[in-house]
């Protein structure tokens, strides 16, 4: 697939990208070649292959799941601006109905 300089100033401004006519055409050229690429790893068959998380045969140690920090909520809560029954209060964002 080929862009054009037309398909690249779109996609500037869909990006709300600010391109120069020279840009326009230094891009052109670059896009277009990725594209190439993609399509030439598109045409690879891979039915014979099942998806992988990783390239290599590994796995992650696993550590205890064990508490390391002390609770520290109250001290945090006698520093908030406002708090009630254990909730930090904020003001209102989203206008409800």
């Amino acid at each position: 697939m080929s862009l054009t300089a037309a398909d690249v100033k779109k996609i500037a401004h869909l990006a709300r990208l600010n391109m120069s006519e020279k840009d326009v055409e230094m891009y052109t050229g670059q896009l277009s070649k990725i594209l190439q690429f993609v399509e030439q790893m598109n045409a690879a068959d891979t039915s014979g292959m099942k998806p992988i998380a990783h390239s290599l045969d590994v796995s992650q140690r696993m550590r205890q799941d064990e508490v390391t920090e002390t609770n520290q909520r109250d001290a945090f809560q006698k520093i908030a601006p406002q708090v009630e029954a254990g909730l930090y209060l904020v003001p209102q964002v989203i206008e409800g109905e």
